[in-house]
């Protein structure tokens, strides 16, 4: 009984240490939706919410399944997506407004997790997204990491 006791206290900080944590990834979340055109990197997330940036990469990791860089592209892409289908930026214009800094990454990133490269899909959603509502097209045009792809078209098959 008193071994159950001590079990139950030990591990009722190790619970709200977790909980802290997890409230401390969701603020690192929320900043990079929020702030996704800055300079983000992990070292200035990490300061935030005073966690080490190799801690908060694991934590972040576990918590999203992918890395805070690799949520932070996610985030830039999206929205780089909806900024082709308007159709009235070029690629540069439109790499430069979602916060990267080099035309050849935001290429390589987008190509990686849309699976074509900026100007190809700019061509292809122009007439297939032209009639639907934003909300809509955003839905259906949703970018997948290349490994979410493959899980997804090995559960059709």
């Amino acid at each position: 009984m008193r071994r159950g006791t001590i079990a139950q206290v030990t591990s009722r900080p190790a619970a709200a240490q977790h909980l802290r944590d997890l409230a401390r990834l969701r603020r690192v979340r929320d900043r990079i939706d929020r702030e996704y055109t800055q300079p983000l990197d992990v070292e200035a997330l990490a300061r935030g919410v005073t966690m080490s940036a190799g801690h908060l990469s694991r934590e972040f990791r576990l918590a999203y399944g992918e890395s805070p860089y690799a949520y932070l592209m996610t985030r830039r892409i999206e929205r780089a997506m909806a900024l082709l289908r308007r159709g009235d930026l070029s690629v540069t214009e439109v790499c430069f407004a979602v916060g990267c800094s080099s035309l050849g990454t935001f290429t390589t990133r987008f190509s990686e997790l849309v699976g074509v490269p900026p100007s190809v899909y700019r061509r292809q959603t122009a007439q297939a997204t032209a009639r639907m509502p934003a909300c809509v097209a955003k839905q259906v045009t949703r970018p997948i990491r290349n490994q979410e792809a493959r899980d997804t078209q090995a559960y059709l098959t």
